[in-house]
């Protein structure tokens, strides 16, 4: 007998939805007229909006089969773990016959999607320290269970699952029960996946997702992981479309060799960041446990979770209480945000600060060029973080002047085509600072609108003069003559000429007239006390005092 025969007869039976263009090979210069789609993009600038994509969108399987190491075969492409999920439900249980078996505390979607489809759902709890209960998921199953659900690391107690023990499950339901692995946090673990099982296991069925340790949570893009004949009957029941273009582009950008390097340094830091602030929550009065955690959260138990989530909700953090799961009585699941975030969370549960204030002068920008992609976040009320990334260390470096002399937190990250020339990235990170500082002021009532700063570094030569108006016009008026032609590193300089060049984009895009003169006798400390004295400028300039608007004409 074979895994597939469990599956819903009348799926076993059925041909899937065929489209038109699936029954062709595709040719260069095939005009399309099948779909009743429109000839002409929704918007200027984009491209495939207007097309219905692939059921399983070639680039993007091909990219995650190269991610995971699987053959295209037995991999299939949804929207989000949830997708994968529901899909494996439709497909092998019958609506009031069959059931799933869950091991509480777990992740509730598996129930919920059985309840969805009249599905019985049988609970075998985890047995001491979270693990799984082989011998009482045997004894809870029967000829109609059809799938056992195994989260690892399990959500919400981010503990691995023994790899032993589910490979036992799979020996002990071959060819009557699929095992299903949910692997949404398998990354942040740094432990080998399930997937490299499939071949001893025709029943076995890896879940993964590019939500969390990818940080795609809002493209709703996951895959199932299995044997092909099951790969088979999975595709019968996800729609014909299910992936939009949009998220199929982004997906195999962030898939990208270059950016895979990126989001592993990212989630080191993470990792790092939840290492550090564990120590710091453990001795916290109102912790009594941290469970070891090899996910992006950490689950505590605390005296009265009550109390702990109404703390945290004054001080405008949610987080999630799981005291309903069975075992975890006064259990709260953290996740693990920014150092910034978490320094403000345990100012909060410490008493330190009773409230973080809700900035209304935050903006959050991206600019998007053949050459270079940025994002950009602002607080105007808040002093951290500041965290440049241009791809240019010394233009990392005067950036950080602007935003630690101007009072205001700053991320700024930029992948830019350096391997060219930094003119594109010194450019585009300059007029996308504008535009976040030009958002964040919003309507501009109550701030100072001028500033100024006559600035002498202390025992050195250079000094610069600046004046600043954010009051709608665009000017510059820039004077100085620097001695070099590039500063800084001189693997990676920044050519001087960019220096004005960058005052130029701020003015146009923040709608700021600038005025800036320098003297002196060193290119880096003549450049530095620019940025520096820009910095103390804008300081004077975005204070807010009031609700006053600054202009006689009423409007700015």
């Amino acid at each position: 007998m074979s895994i597939l025969n469990r599956a819903r007869p009348d799926i076993i039976a059925m041909s899937g939805y065929s489209s038109a263009r699936k029954l062709h090979a595709k040719k260069v210069g095939t005009v399309y007229l099948d779909a009743n789609e429109c000839p002409y993009e929704p918007l200027v600038g984009v491209d495939g909006y207007s097309r219905y994509p692939d059921q399983q969108p070639e680039e993007l399987v091909q990219a995650l089969c190269r991610l995971y190491d699987v053959s295209s075969r037995n991999l299939m492409v949804a929207r989000g773990a949830d997708e994968v999920i529901d899909v494996l439900i439709r497909t092998f249980c019958i609506s009031h016959v069959d059931n799933i078996i869950v091991c509480p505390p777990t992740f509730a979607m598996y129930e919920h999607s059985a309840k969805l489809h009249g599905i019985e759902t049988r609970k075998v709890g985890l047995a001491e320290e979270f693990k799984v209960d082989i011998k009482g998921i045997v004894q809870a199953s029967d000829e109609n269970t059809k799938i056992v659900f195994i989260c690892s690391p399990n959500n919400p107690t981010a503990n691995l699952m023994d790899a032993d023990g589910i490979s036992e499950l799979c020996r002990q339901f071959a060819d009557k029960t699929l095992i299903v692995v949910d692997e949404t946090y398998i990354e942040f673990s740094g432990c080998d996946s399930f997937v490299n099982k499939l071949e001893h296991f025709d029943n076995l069925v890896v879940v993964r997702t590019l939500s969390k340790s990818f940080a795609g949570a809002g493209l709703r893009c996951g895959a199932g992981i299995a044997h092909s004949g099951v790969i088979e009957l999975l595709l019968k029941i996800l729609p014909p479309y299910p992936i939009p273009a949009p998220v199929v582009q982004a997906a195999v950008q962030i898939l990208e060799p270059g950016n895979l390097e990126r989001l592993a340094t990212k989630r080191q830091e993470l990792l790092e960041i939840k290492k550090e602030y564990i120590g710091e929550l453990e001795e916290l009065d109102e912790v009594d446990e941290v469970l070891s955690s090899q996910a992006n959260f950490v689950l505590l138990r605390v005296k009265n979770a009550e109390e702990f989530l109404e703390k945290c909700l004054k001080g405008n953090f949610i987080v999630r209480d799981q005291s309903k799961q069975p075992g975890l009585n006064n259990c709260v699941r953290i996740a693990i945000g920014s150092r910034d975030e978490m320094d403000r969370l345990l100012g909060v549960l410490k008493g330190d600060i009773n409230s973080i204030p809700l900035s209304d002068r935050i903006a959050k920008v991206t600019r998007k060029t053949n050459e270079t992609s940025i994002s950009v976040r602002i607080d105007l009320d808040r002093t951290s973080p500041i965290l440049i990334a241009t791809g240019l260390p010394f233009l990392d470096h005067m950036i950080e002047q602007i935003a630690r002399h101007g009072g205001f937190a700053l991320e700024l990250e930029c992948q830019g085509d350096m391997d060219v020339e930094a003119h594109h990235s010194v450019e585009d990170c300059a007029i996308a600072l504008g535009d976040a500082l030009k958002k964040a002021l919003g309507d501009k009532r109550g701030i100072g609108r001028y500033g100024s700063c006559e600035l002498i570094l202390p025992m050195d030569e250079a000094q610069a003069r600046v004046a600043l108006d954010i009051g709608g016009r665009s000017y510059l008026r820039f004077e100085g003559d620097f001695p070099d032609t590039y500063v800084g590193n001189k693997d990676n300089p920044l050519p001087i000429d960019m220096v004005e060049h960058v005052f130029r984009s701020l003015a146009e895009n923040l709608q700021a007239t600038i005025h800036i003169s320098v003297s002196g006798e060193n290119t880096h400390h003549m450049v530095e006390t620019c940025f520096k004295g820009l910095g103390r400028a804008l300081r004077q300039a975005i204070h807010r005092q009031g609700q006053d608007l600054p202009s006689t004409k009423g409007v700015l």
